[in-house]
């Protein structure tokens, strides 16, 4: 399996990134991965996390599909993964 990453669009509110998944023999599909504007600041995650963040969230719901239950094409990042992905890329020292 190949995920590339596209790019990502801006809206006022949020920012939305967009992936390929290729899977042969699969036709390749489309991801979307929406992240709120007020998940990047001081204290939580910068503008070059955003791809990473959600690089990471589409590989969980990849990991998780079955041939009955395919992974949704419009994922949201949550508080939940926002946590995760900063204990695990920038912990905290000390």
């Amino acid at each position: 399996m190949y995920i590339q990453y596209v790019g990502f669009d801006t809206a006022p509110s949020f920012r939305l990134y967009t992936f390929h998944v290729i899977n042969p023999p699969s036709d390749p599909r489309e991801f979307t991965v929406k992240v709120q504007s007020e998940a990047f600041g001081p204290n939580r995650l910068s503008l070059q996390d955003g791809p990473g963040i959600c690089y990471a969230r589409l590989g969980q719901e990849l990991q998780g599909q079955t041939p009955e239950s395919p992974a949704d094409r419009c994922l949201i990042i949550g508080e939940r993964d926002i946590t995760d992905y900063l204990e695990h890329h920038h912990p905290k020292k000390g």
